[in-house]
């Protein structure tokens, strides 16, 4: 197979997407009432989920794996909003 037969990354990360942004879409149309916090975790497990199946050519391993290290990145995000409610308890103490 020469290289020209190869997809190239930018079709595998297309070929890849495609589903994720369906069921992020779907999944996260309800995400109305959720903190921003909740919201960036779901967002990092959607990104770390796309990113580890263009990894690892749509292995499930790979899939699940960036899903949970997404999240868990998403998680930890120190959002705007955080820094403000914790200066608010600092000083509210």
């Amino acid at each position: 197979m020469s290289t020209a037969e190869l997809p190239s990354l930018r079709q595998k990360v297309l070929r890849a997407a495609r589903p994720w942004s369906l069921l992020a879409l779907i999944g996260l149309s309800a995400c109305g009432s959720l903190s921003e916090r909740e919201r960036n975790t779901a967002i990092g497990a959607t990104v770390g989920g796309v990113a580890g199946s263009v990894l690892t050519n749509g292995g499930a391993l790979g899939t699940v794996g960036g899903a949970v290290i997404g999240g868990a990145i998403g998680h930890e995000v120190d959002t705007r909003d955080d820094r403000r409610d914790d200066r608010h308890r600092k000083r509210h103490r």
